[in-house]
């Protein structure tokens, strides 16, 4: 988990050794459990392209610092997907998949460069130094799932409130429950009203399936949890990444038609969500290692996507690579499921936030940007930047 010092951006030291020396090899899990950890691109690919590993949550041990406490945990209840096999995860995925039709994402990307412009206008109005994390990054995606689920104008302000709560990392457990709950409690009252009175949107299409209340609750949580943290850090570190590299945002700025590109080198080059896992059903043999039914494989995205074998020159940082075939969304069947959405954010806020804001530079010493070098998903928790009126 730590950083080489100076280097905000690279994966831990350690992973690029082990991927050239043993890139499947022991480890320990924190509640004890002798496992695996994959570093190669080609072998992280392999494991969650195998259905001889599973991600049900109820059989997996998580690789992540103080989750011994929570081991193990429950299965997953109707509707959270992510944590099911087949034949349950394909019931869910088949309904969901023809939802994010090539439609939705156009009408969601007019819809992103309203957000984004209003939120431009208010950092304008208000004047740097700002917080471009609280001020932009958080604010657009959790906008962006309210426009996907169908909240109302209404109780957008409210949503948005336990939602920044959620990710907030000063705020206590007790606040973080207390939002969880409002937040459970309000998708369950959404998915009633829908039933109702269906508009366009995501939860109103899924009211006409066979689907629970408890099941479409779920999922609005599901989406919630899968496409607001990731999104928020990867609009900000991502932000801190070009910053950091004036040569690169340059060329972005130079050129929005590589927009598509950079977005896709960005992803690779920062794999916010660094680390997986995967849980042995029966033995299978991998890289000439024997992994037992019950083993639980650690899977690192960020070294995967820094494998050398995969991409050439990994470490550089270059807008202009053709990035395909990284691994920050998965792979295989559970490849995630709102990738699209996340494009049509990123495609969006990284281009107009330069072009509006040419001058805009860190307010605060590059050492002093506060990492979230805790978590499952990477990035930072704030990014005080400026600009030149």
């Amino acid at each position: 988990m730590t950083r080489p010092s100076g280097c905000p951006f690279d994966p831990p030291e350690e992973l690029a050794r082990l991927r050239e020396q043993q890139p499947i090899t022991r480890m320990v899990f924190p509640d004890g459990h002798v496992g695996w950890l994959a570093t190669s691109h080609a072998l992280v690919r392999a494991v969650v392209a195998d259905p001889r590993f599973s991600s049900r949550h109820d059989l997996m041990r998580s690789p992540m610092p103080g989750a011994a406490a929570m081991q193990p945990a429950p299965p997953a209840p109707p509707g959270m997907f992510i944590g099911m096999d087949a034949p349950e995860h394909t019931r869910y995925r088949k309904l969901l998949t023809g939802r994010f039709t090539v439609r939705r994402m156009r009408e969601l990307t007019v819809r992103a460069e309203r957000i984004t412009a209003e939120h431009l206008d208010a950092m304008e109005r208000h004047g740097g130094p700002v917080d471009l994390v609280q001020v932009y990054a958080q604010p657009i995606p959790a906008l962006m799932i309210c426009e996907l689920l169908g909240v109302p104008s209404a109780d957008r302000e409210t949503f948005q409130r336990h939602a920044a709560t959620l990710n907030d990392h000063d705020a206590t457990p007790e606040a973080k429950y207390a939002a969880f709950t409002a937040l459970q409690q309000y998708l369950h009252e959404l998915v009633l009203a829908k039933r109702v009175t269906p508009t366009d949107d995501l939860l109103s299409d899924l009211t006409a399936s066979d689907l629970t209340d408890e099941e479409l609750a779920n999922i609005g949580a599901l989406l919630l949890g899968a496409g607001l943290d990731t999104t928020a850090n990867m609009l900000a570190l991502g932000a801190f990444a070009l910053l950091s590299h004036p040569d690169q945002l340059a060329a972005l700025r130079d050129d929005p038609g590589i927009a598509d590109q950079a977005v896709e080198e960005l992803l690779r080059y920062l794999s916010i969500t660094h680390t997986g896992a995967r849980t042995a059903l029966e033995d299978v043999e991998l890289d000439g290692h024997l992994i037992k039914a019950g083993e639980t494989v650690a899977l690192s995205v960020q070294a995967a996507n820094r494998d050398p074998a995969k991409f050439a020159d990994p470490d550089t940082l270059d807008l202009r690579r053709q990035a395909s075939g990284h691994v920050s969304f998965g792979h295989g069947i559970h490849q995630c499921l709102g990738q699209q959405l996340a494009r049509v954010e990123m495609r969006v806020a990284y281009p107009v936030l330069f072009t509006r804001f040419p001058t805009l530079r860190l307010a605060v010493p590059p050492q002093d940007v506060p990492l979230r070098t805790n978590s499952d998903i990477y990035g930072v928790h704030r990014l005080p930047v400026t600009w030149e009126p």
